[in-house]
């Protein structure tokens, strides 16, 4: 199945775009489509235990399962004051 993957902020630097589309197997969760992204983008691989995620404009975990054509998008941490 194709999902759609928006990447914001320093994600979006490391992997080159701010929208991918990514094949994944049927019963995927959100986690496989980060883990295919970091083996595609190493430099996202630091940013795996603390990046955020949302399904189809919903914060999720990343033990939700997606669905074909779902928009997933990942968001770094935020800092500041």
């Amino acid at each position: 199945m194709r999902v759609k993957v928006l990447m914001f902020a320093r994600l979006r630097d490391v992997a080159g775009a701010a929208e991918l589309e990514r094949e994944v197997p049927d019963g995927a969760v959100i986690r496989d489509v980060w883990d295919g992204l970091v083996e595609d983008h190493a430099g996202l691989e630091p940013f795996t235990t603390s990046v955020s995620c949302a399904r189809n404009d919903d914060y999720a975990r990343m033990t939700t399962t997606v669905a074909n054509g779902d928009c997933i998008a990942f968001l770094p941490p935020v800092s500041g004051g």
